[in-house]
């Protein structure tokens, strides 16, 4: 781990080794990709919906298999859960709610990335969660995603 992104955590995906890249120019910027002040420089999907305490967006990278794959970022550069502020928990289920209900996603998967990268599978050191959700349709490949 170089900062705040885990190359180690990048794995093999479709999409030729863009986000490798990506991830090697924000280690060698040594800047957390997911600051506010950074996110526009890295990730170039708009942001869809932003709170007090989060900003939504689609994920730029998707999981193979995801029909729905939307990230939820901490405003704020922390990393661990036991660092949220009062009320986050409430703006995080009420954005999440809400996009199911825009997308009409009948069932998904939440998955919040906290604390070391060793441990979290997750590639950038920020608090974040992955809205993921498949089409459903018979014969879909199962969505996989790297847990630690």
């Amino acid at each position: 781990m170089s900062g705040f992104v885990n190359s180690e955590n990048t794995g093999e995906r479709p999409d030729g080794g863009a986000y490798g890249e990506v991830i090697r120019a924000i280690s060698k910027d040594g800047v957390c990709p997911f600051c506010p002040e950074n996110l526009v420089r890295y990730h170039k999907n708009p942001i869809l919906r932003e709170g007090a305490f989060w900003l939504l967006t689609d994920n730029m990278y998707p999981y193979e298999g995801a029909k729905h794959h939307a990230l939820l970022i901490h405003k704020r550069h922390i990393g661990d859960l036991r660092e949220l502020e009062p009320g986050a928990w409430d703006e995080l289920h009420r954005f999440v709610a809400d996009l199911a209900d825009e997308r009409h996603i009948p069932g998904g998967t939440l998955i919040m990335r906290f604390g070391d990268t060793r441990y979290t599978g997750a590639s950038v050191s920020h608090l974040h969660a992955n809205v993921v959700s498949s089409s459903g349709d018979d014969g879909r490949k199962p969505i996989l995603a790297r847990v630690g």
